[in-house]
């Protein structure tokens, strides 16, 4: 497994005061690559929208970057290619959520905070598969096609978890043990939902979207996490947010997250 090695360099690079140093101001994930290198672990990268973003080589495993301004949007954040989950085509997903200022005075700045975490933890549906379709006949004259390419908003596990704002945090399923050099901060369980949407229709007279729900065989079941600290770090505990899940707001904004 490698989430205990990357994650403990990108803790030992925020310690040493590493600043992210971006090309553009939509650039997010040279600061992660670099700690990838520093391991000595082969990866490869993917393109714009391939997913995850980040492949290891030796290992089934990938990671998803996304970056969060603060202060700013980092309760949510958008996904273009997959939902997010702990698999992927065989691999295992992990995301790795990173805070740095919203308004920084120049292109290097610290990370404030960082959240590793296995996929599992924001959604453990395995089975589901992402796929854009379209209709075609709309118009006037019948030639102009709808094209349904959906977005996911997703809440971070800085609105899921209190206690992760400004630390550095890694989540695990609760039979992975970190290793030597970490310390557990906290145990986590979530529920899964008593009913899954398992399609909806956008009616375009009203601007109506209708989902379409049936309910979940796997209610309440359990799925338990640990978090982990690297040592030397603090110690403060962690533990999930009482949130119903129908009353989470998570609507997109002009700063969207890293894809």
């Amino acid at each position: 497994m490698t989430p205990g090695t990357v994650f403990t360099r990108c803790v030992l690079a925020i310690r040493r005061g590493v600043l992210i140093k971006r090309v553009s101001s939509t650039d997010k994930e040279y600061h992660f690559q670099n700690r990838l290198k520093e391991t000595g672990l082969k990866f490869e990268t993917g393109s714009r929208n391939s997913y995850p973003d980040f492949r290891m080589v030796a290992t089934t495993e990938g990671y998803e970057l996304k970056g969060l301004a603060y202060p700013g949007r980092d309760a949510s954040f958008d996904s273009n290619s997959q939902v997010p989950a702990g698999s992927h085509n065989g691999r295992t997903v992990y995301y790795v959520f990173g805070r740095y200022p919203k308004r920084p005075d120049g292109n290097a700045y610290p990370v404030i905070d960082l959240v590793l975490c296995h996929g599992d933890f924001l959604s453990a549906d395995h089975e589901y598969t992402h796929k854009n379709k379209s209709v075609k006949g709309l118009g006037s004259y019948g030639d102009i096609l709808i094209r349904d390419r959906k977005m996911y908003v997703a809440p971070t596990p800085f609105q899921l978890i209190e206690g992760v704002a400004h630390r550095q945090t890694l989540i695990l399923p609760h039979d992975v043990d970190a290793g030597s050099g970490f310390i557990e901060v906290g145990k986590l369980c979530r529920h899964e939902a008593a009913e899954l949407i398992v399609g909806y229709s956008f009616d375009l007279q009203t601007n109506a979207l209708i989902p379409k729900k049936v309910p979940n065989p796997g209610a309440g079941r359990e799925h338990d996490f640990r978090a982990w600290r690297l040592n030397g770090s603090e110690t403060e505990p962690v533990a999930l947010r009482n949130i119903r899940p129908d009353s989470l707001t998570l609507e997109a904004d002009d700063e969207t997250a890293e894809e």
